[in-house]
């Protein structure tokens, strides 16, 4: 599902990914596809405020250097969380849109911690979706149609 979009505006691209990858590829990948999403979703952030004239981060990869090494002695990364968290919710609130309800992305670290990668990437999404362009070869797949095609009016039902 995931499909790239350009900034309205900008030459900056961002991604839409499938939440579910965001919240199980980093179990899978022994951690290293969480550490490379957080850097790529605090870039996405940081070029968006910059669009828009707001500090929305400045260096992605001090974020991530939180997370792997900082982790290991746990406050780095408790703030990478709180700060990336935050920013989510203010690039939701210049969009216009509903931001991250930071009550949720916490019980959701504490608990189940993939649930709040999920839950961030899927605010991202939304997100994007409104502030962004697709890119040429990059268009987001079609909505499925959710009823059946209609028969034509002069043909009639088959019998069971």
């Amino acid at each position: 599902m995931a499909y790239e979009m350009k900034i309205r505006g900008t030459e900056h691209e961002v991604k839409v990914r499938n939440p579910w990858a965001v919240a199980l590829l980093p179990i899978i990948t022994l951690g290293i596809y969480h550490l490379v999403w957080w850097y790529k979703i605090n870039k996405e952030l940081k070029e968006y405020g910059e669009a828009k004239g707001y500090d929305l981060g400045q260096n992605p990869t001090n974020s991530v250097l939180a997370l792997f090494p900082g982790g290991i002695i746990i406050v780095p990364a408790l703030m990478t969380y709180w700060r990336g968290t935050k920013r989510v919710m203010g690039a939701s609130t210049l969009s216009g849109k509903e931001p991250v309800n930071g009550w949720i992305a916490l019980l959701l670290y504490l608990f189940i911690s993939p649930g709040m990668w999920a839950y961030l990437q899927v605010s991202l999404n939304h997100l994007w979706e409104a502030e962004a362009d697709p890119l040429p070869g990059h268009e987001a797949p079609p909505a499925a149609d959710p009823l059946p095609p209609r028969l034509p009016d002069d043909q009639p039902p088959a019998a069971s």
